[in-house]
């Protein structure tokens, strides 16, 4: 017999024993692991090979900036993915714009592993390749929101932090799936090999990871909160207008917490790679730095899931600030280790970034779940996210790469990522932390309150 706790959270559907949830647990994780190896499997490409087939009559510095812009341009349509997935998940549930997140994710990323060269084709290679990662981008501003909600709404009030950290391992989980599997290509295909078609078999691969992710998700019962809300026939018309409304600097001072994260996040998936394989850098080997990487998104995935375990006990608001403490160190010793050229040395600038991100990161899922009112919560969580990542990891690449190309250091890209991440710090410190609000329709009074800390009435009171 379930809990009175479990019987709040579940009031309609079979969602109920510890088992059903474990199964919506790994909906979310199999789901943004996919999604995120897509993403992060463009990324490794921009950063290896994208500028030589598809930018190179540019020139080399240009095609690299160019290369790295396509990265950033798909972040501009994220908020256009989290507008359409917040309004009509909020309308007609989470569960059917996950199927439709994750089809337009592997759709786009399959077909950019057969996009013909410039040289085949002329302009039309990039302009095809610029498409294909704006629908990459759209589908990934409405995948987080709704993987966050399927986990957070499923889970007992004092493990939100545990099972909101389900969606976000699937990132560092998609980044060791694709460093692996770009590692393991430029070995089977070793040199020009690579450039010629290696790179093109994790794109294809996707295909399989679609199946795997439809049959997974489709056995997955809708969140129990939208359910409510659905037999109670509340849904908002129109919630993205009342998002705005009502929360507007709500949405934009949250955004700046997970900017904050998103910029150093995106140097160890993208830009360290040209960094330390530069000839005129570290000139490391490409196969090497890969290995590398795959290392590092270990220790991101085991902070990210202790941090939203650490996060239900001590709370969201301290355990991001114990993240911006580690970052602070990280973003400043990962430039001179990498500049050594030794990959130990790299691997351990990137493990202490890694812990810095992962503690950050962690709790993000459960603490914008907690900021929102049910009946618009999707709208929130993702377009609060979409903002985050075009101000935080949108164009980390290309501003990193530009400041080295103009000052010939690495010490203003440290000088950029050092204020990103006080920038994080400081958009902690004035919202309160909600940890433990309720999320039920009931309670929309209640998680309507003021949220930032120079309100004279609190956000919520803890159970």
């Amino acid at each position: 017999m379930s809990s009175p706790d479990e019987q709040l959270l579940t009031p309609t559907g079979t969602i109920a024993s510890t088992s059903d949830r474990r199964r919506v647990i790994f909906a979310t994780v199999i789901g943004t692991t996919i999604e995120w190896y897509d993403f992060f499997t463009y990324a490794t490409a921009a950063a290896l090979v994208f500028a030589q087939i598809y930018f190179a009559p540019a020139g080399p510095g240009v095609a690299t900036l160019l290369s790295f812009l396509t990265v950033g341009l798909s972040f501009l349509f994220r908020p256009l993915g989290a507008f359409l997935a917040g309004h009509f998940g909020d309308k007609y549930g989470r569960r059917t714009i996950l199927m439709v997140t994750l089809m337009l994710m592997g759709v786009s990323t399959t077909l950019i592993g057969v996009i013909p060269t410039y040289d085949a084709i002329g302009v039309a290679a990039p302009i095809i390749l610029i498409g294909l990662r704006i629908l990459q981008g759209v589908s990934a501003g409405g995948e987080w929101g709704g993987a966050v909600l399927m986990a957070v709404e499923h889970a007992p009030k004092k493990q939100r932090g545990l099972f909101g950290a389900a969606p976000q391992i699937g990132v560092p989980l998609g980044l060791l799936a694709s460093s692996g599997v770009m590692a393991i290509m430029t070995a089977l295909a070793p040199g020009d090999a690579f450039i010629e078609w290696g790179w093109r078999v994790p794109f294809l691969l996707s295909v399989v990871l679609i199946l795997v992710g439809w049959y997974v998700r489709r056995r997955v019962e809708e969140s129990p909160v939208f359910a409510q809300i659905a037999q109670r026939r509340e849904q908002t018309r129109m919630p993205i207008v009342e998002l705005f409304r009502k929360h507007a600097l709500l949405v934009v001072v949250a955004a700046l917490v997970f900017a904050g994260s998103n910029a150093a996040g995106y140097m160890t998936t993208g830009y360290i790679q040209n960094y330390a394989t530069n000839p005129a850098g570290p000139g490391m080997d490409r196969g090497l730095v890969l290995w590398v990487v795959t290392a590092s998104s270990v220790v991101w995935l085991l902070t990210t899931w202790f941090s939203g375990i650490l996060s239900d006990r001590i709370g969201r608001k301290r355990t991001l600030l114990l993240g911006w403490a580690a970052q602070f160190v990280g973003v400043v010793l990962l430039f001179p280790l990498a500049d050594t050229a030794d990959p130990w040395l790299l691997l351990l600038g990137l493990a202490i970034l890694s812990v810095g991100i992962g503690v950050s990161y962690g709790p993000i899922s459960s603490y914008y779940a907690e900021l929102f009112p049910a009946s618009i919560r999707f709208s929130g969580v993702s377009i609060t996210y979409a903002f985050g990542a075009i101000l935080g990891g949108a164009f980390a690449p290309t501003i990193a790469s530009a400041l080295l190309q103009a000052t010939g250091s690495s010490v203003p890209i440290a000088v950029y990522l050092v204020g990103m991440t006080l920038i994080g710090l400081v958009a902690t410190l004035v919202i309160r932390d909600r940890t433990g609000v309720p999320l039920g329709l009931e309670y929309e009074s209640e998680q309507s309150q003021p949220a930032f800390v120079w309100d004279r009435v609190d956000a919520v009171t803890t159970r």
